[in-house]
């Protein structure tokens, strides 16, 4: 069995207007509740952050640096969000984070890579070259070079491997324990992947933005809000590939629910649930 501990953290609180068409269950004249799901892997090599949320540059004054991306998201981040701090709070020491995995490159995903300066960070090879040399108007929109700007000790990764649970070029990350995959799920943008983890409650799958609405992984009646939906068809780089990989992941829930738990970045209720399952 692995001896892998996980903790859920929610690493930057939005609050885009829209109401029920984004949760499903308010008003529309109240600001719907969003998440930055991110997870700390304990490990005997050290601490592994897969995402990192929003940091503590982003706070306050200090979230001038993102200011539009802040606004547009609806960004409501507490003093008490940031990984580093929420790893103190947990007794775990922020300079222990040895890896960080990251499902792609936006800001709300990297804007605490800062804060872990001596970190090695994982991210596919796709996903670097398009935020470091953007091709369309979207991608320089949507990356900001200043997270990175501390110039982070990157490890790219091919999307190459052996077959997973129906699921093909999913690979091990050298250096880190073989409990941890990467999963290609190209879509959302250029190298968008999903981190699976494997703890002594089963398989975790931090599917990033690959959905965005806990009903879209329901494997008899999918369904999303039509603010989600109109959302991730704006923001997708590539739609087709972006759904294909929905319906392979509900396939996964469907035919492996009870040895895999997959849940996205941005969904409060999966958040509270799994934090809550948290022993």
């Amino acid at each position: 069995m692995p001896a892998l501990r996980v903790h859920h953290l929610n690493c930057g609180t939005l609050r885009p207007p829209g109401g029920r068409l984004v949760n499903g269950n308010e008003s529309p004249r109240v600001a719907a509740r969003l998440v930055c799901h991110c997870l700390v892997v304990e490990t005997e090599q050290g601490l592994i952050l897969v995402d990192a949320g929003f940091g503590e540059q982003d706070l306050g004054a200090r979230g001038r640096r993102h200011r539009l991306q802040l606004r547009l998201l609806g960004a409501s981040l507490g003093e008490d969000e940031p990984a580093a701090r929420q790893l103190r709070r947990l007794g775990l020491d922020p300079a222990d984070v040895r890896h960080i995995v990251l499902t792609h490159l936006d800001v709300d995903h990297v804007g605490g890579l800062a804060d872990f300066p001596r970190a090695r960070v994982h991210v596919y090879v796709d996903e670097f070259q398009a935020a470091m040399h953007p091709q369309t108007l979207a991608e320089h929109s949507r990356y900001r070079p200043i997270t990175w700007a501390h110039r982070p000790r990157w490890v790219l990764h091919r999307a190459e491997g052996e077959r997973w649970f129906g699921f093909e070029a999913v690979r091990q990350i050298q250096g880190l324990p073989p409990e941890v995959l990467l999963l290609p799920l190209f879509g959302h943008s250029r190298g968008h992947c999903a981190v699976a983890v494997d703890t002594p409650q089963g398989w975790l799958v931090h599917a990033g933005d690959a959905y965005f609405h806990a009903g879209e992984m329901n494997p008899h009646h999918p369904f999303c809000t039509p603010g989600l939906a109109v959302f991730q068809r704006a923001v997708a780089m590539d739609d087709e590939a972006r759904l294909a990989n929905q319906a392979r992941l509900r396939s996964l829930v469907r035919d492996h629910g009870d040895e895999v738990s997959v849940f996205s970045a941005h969904d409060p209720s999966e958040f509270e649930r799994l934090s809550q399952a948290t022993p």
